[in-house]
Order: C-alpha cells, then structure tokens, then sequence
C-alpha cells in the first residue's frame, strides 16, 4: 500500500466517523431544536405528561391569578388555543398580560402545563439610542424603528423625560440638602 492510498483510508475512515457522531447528536437532539411549543402545537403533538418541554406564545389578559407563596397561574395563548400554566416564583420583571412569555416545564395529568422557570420576551422593537442616532445620520432610518404599541401616543422630545430627571434628589448624588 502506498503513502497515498493510506492516507486516503485515513481521510476516508474520518470522515465517517465525523458522519456517523453527527448523525448521533443530531438524533438525540431532534426534539430539543425546537425552541419552544405553542399551545397549538402542543394539541397536535399529544405531548404525553412528565415529558419536558418549552411553551412560548402571549399571556392572555385577564388570565393572570396571583396566589399564596409566589404561586401564579395564568393562560398562554397563541390565537388558536389556550393551555393552563402554574408557576411558583418570582416572575420576570417584563412578565405582564399580553406580552410574550417563555415557560420551560411540563404538563401534568390534569393538563395544566407546570413550569419551573418563566421567560419573558422583551420586545422586539427596542433599538439603543446610539443605534437609532447612527442610522438617522446615515439616511438609513425608517419611520417602522420608532414605531410605537398601537394605542400609546408617542410624546415629542420637549416632553420626555429621563428616568434621572423624574427620580428626587438623593444624598448619595451629591444633593444639596
């Protein structure tokens, strides 16, 4: 055997190796890939109980009941369907009715989804100041960037106010007292 023919064996018996590990990881992660299951797609999917898994979709207004010891229950919705979650913690600070939420738990034999860490996801609009500034200047800004949750007017520059010129003065700012 020549010093080509084995290191085309080599290269060869690698490759399939590489293939087959692949192959493997990607076969035990098939159902994780998903990020997370809306309520529809868990009706479809007859997820069985005690089978881990994510929900994602909107917390439904009005759905939203506080409990004793940190125990909250409210509904995620995705327009098609509706499915029960209960929680015990402290929620995220973003958490709230009608915005997007990430839950990872797993349903119970009554159907109630019950998660063990909530996710709220923030909205998808926000750009920093900076970003927003450094596109105005290059021409590249779009009137859809700034645009706000219907119903909530948008105040002119002269009204807003910065989150330090609405707080009192404290002594630890250097305050004259």
């Amino acid at each position: 055997m020549t010093r080509r023919q084995r290191r085309l064996i080599m290269i060869g018996g690698s490759l399939a190796v590489l293939a087959v590990a692949v192959a493997l990881v990607l076969n035990a992660m098939r159902d994780s890939i998903v990020f997370f299951s809306t309520p529809a797609a868990v009706a479809e999917k007859h997820i069985p109980a005690g089978k881990r898994f994510r929900l994602g979709g909107l917390v439904k207004r009005g759905s939203l009941v506080r409990g004793n010891d940190l125990a909250v229950s409210f509904l995620v919705t995705d327009d098609n369907a509706t499915l029960p979650v209960s929680y015990k913690g402290i929620l995220p600070d973003l958490f709230r009715e009608g915005q997007g939420v990430v839950a990872e738990g797993a349903l119970d034999s009554s159907g109630v989804f019950r998660a063990d860490t909530v996710l709220a996801k923030h909205d998808e609009n926000y750009m920093p100041k900076d970003v927003a500034d450094a596109l105005k200047k290059q021409g590249h800004w779009k009137d859809s960037y700034g645009a706000r949750v219907a119903g909530t007017p948008e105040k002119p520059d002269s009204q807003r106010a910065s989150r330090m010129d609405q707080a009192p003065p404290r002594a630890d700012r250097g305050a004259i007292q």
